[in-house]
């Protein structure tokens, strides 16, 4: 007999992924199926076995992928059948969320089930539009309220009475039924002059918020088009927004940048992007594999004593040359006599990370940046390891070799096509997702070319950013034109151009 699986209820918050709780993101990570809704981040999916099976059960409006009934049976099925499952809602699950209903049936069905609660849209979407729900001095009551009762309810479970002297209101679902909200709660003696305000797509970059009052706030709703999902907050709390608009007030709110660097590189560089407010778009161009033979590599290894420098212009190359080291069974203590040089300083603090002392870091992060840097060091004689990427320009090499030294140019790594589909990136384009694409290195911007076809032209309000001199020449050579390039060649230096470039 097959033994029961277990059914995970969790609530996924409200759009920006960053809110899922730890015992969220546990439950997703244990999970054999997971069953998700329309609202949910797919970021979050990230947390994700690869082996798990991933179920897309949203709802919009009145489209059902998968009606509720049918949703209640999966969930049944898939715990009989033994397997994990982890039903993804978004906000929090028991909070206008149906999960009550779908628990409900776990439990007639003899299923057992934890419920994961999520952080709901109520709070987090005001509090990402500046508007706290309480606030001494204007008001100490609150409720949530449903936009959209059950249509086939008789009579309406709402007190419009009642919820007409409460502080601070919080409609969900409500945007088609607006102007009758704001018609009930004025008529059961609401004060047409309260302050409100919609909030869509609260938490991500895409948060647009419109502020009235009671009396005109459904007028500027449809004067714009406003669609779901929607929150509406009614009170004069709303009116704290001028003072304490944070999250839509950041350089970059809005923006969407694309990332054609790998997807295992591309976190940090993400991470900066959302932290500003920009939309992070993830379009890998390329991806960084182990070279075809490790046997040049493997020689130099054997010969590390031999070596009075080791000069490694990425992080690819700090990686796959230590992993190489303790795949042959070495460590770093036989390095202990070789002098470490790095092109930058990102380079060189994923070095610090091992414990390992970098002598040498130039002023101008590119290549030639480097060879001025050993203008200072007398390298005569001296022989130097270069572990690199199979694809590179021979700069340093040949700007050392003209001081006297031994290079020794070994692959360690190269770059190929990511194999991504043209029409994914061009969608979002057509779409107006897309306001700048970055390219990190000259690899990302030729495979950048492979992928869309060399013919391809970007339109004018699509910008294009380079990290520096060398990847900007490369974008040139391609055919595009850069509008963006900081003096910094850093992925900070980049960010910082672009809200140089948006502030503008």
């Amino acid at each position: 007999m097959t033994e029961r699986g277990k059914v995970y209820i969790i609530g996924a918050g409200p759009g920006d992924p960053g809110l899922i709780t730890v015992k969220g993101a546990q439950g997703i990570a244990r999970a054999d199926v997971i069953i998700y809704d329309h609202l949910v981040s797919e970021e979050l999916l990230s947390y994700a076995r690869k082996d798990a099976r991933l179920i897309y059960a949203g709802k919009k409006g009145g489209d059902h992928t998968l009606p509720q009934d049918e949703i209640n049976r999966l969930l049944v099925a898939e715990a009989q059948a033994g397997h994990t499952v982890a039903r993804l809602k978004g906000g929090d699950p028991f909070i206008f969320g149906r999960g009550g209903e779908e628990a409900e049936t776990l439990a007639a069905a003899g299923i057992p089930f934890e419920i994961i609660p999520g952080v709901t849209a109520a709070v987090a979407v005001p509090a990402y539009a500046g508007i706290p729900l309480t606030h001494r001095g204007l008001t100490s009551t609150l409720a949530f309220v449903t936009g959209h009762e059950d249509p086939t309810k008789e009579k309406s479970d709402i007190d419009w009475q009642s919820l007409a002297g409460i502080g601070t209101l919080v409609f969900f679902m409500g945007v088609k039924n607006l102007p009758s909200i704001a018609a009930r709660l004025i008529a059961h003696g609401k004060d047409p002059q309260t302050p409100a305000a919609l909030i869509r797509w609260g938490t991500t970059a895409d948060q647009e918020t419109i502020t009235g009052v009671l009396a005109d706030i459904a007028g500027k709703a449809a004067a714009q088009g406003f669609t779901p999902p929607s929150l509406l907050v009614v009170g004069p709390v709303v009116s704290l927004r001028e003072t304490l608009n944070w999250f839509e007030n950041r350089p970059l709110f809005g923006r969407g940048v694309v990332i054609t660097r790998p997807e295992a590189q591309a976190e940090s560089f993400a991470a900066l992007l959302q932290e500003q407010g920009a939309r992070a778009i993830h379009f890998p161009t390329i991806k960084i594999v182990p070279p075809k033979t490790w046997t040049a590599l493997d020689d130099a290894l054997e010969r590390l004593a031999d070596y009075a420098w080791i000069v490694f212009t990425s992080a690819n190359g700090v990686r796959f040359f230590f992993q190489r080291l303790q795949e042959q069974g070495r460590d770093v203590r036989e390095l202990k006599n070789i002098r470490i040089g790095t092109i930058g300083p990102a380079t060189a603090v994923i070095l610090a990370a091992m414990g390992i002392k970098v002598d040498l870091v130039p002023e101008e992060y590119i290549s030639e940046g480097v060879v001025a840097a050993f203008q200072g060091q007398d390298i005569r004689g001296a022989r130097i390891l270069l572990p690199r990427a199979e694809q590179a320009r021979d700069v340093i090499p040949a700007g050392l070799e003209k001081m006297g030294a031994a290079v020794d140019v070994v692959t360690v790594y190269r770059t190929i096509s990511s194999g991504r589909r043209p029409e994914e990136l061009d969608k979002m384009i057509k779409d107006g997702k897309v306001d700048v694409i970055t390219f990190t290195s000259p690899s990302t911007i030729t495979n950048f070319q492979e992928i869309m076809g060399r013919d391809y032209t970007l339109p004018p309000q699509v910008k294009v950013a380079a990290i520096g001199p060398v990847t900007a020449a490369a974008v040139n050579k391609a055919g595009l034109k850069v509008d963006i390039m900081q003096e910094t060649y850093t992925i900070e230096g980049l960010v910082a151009g672009l809200q140089d470039f948006f502030a503008g």
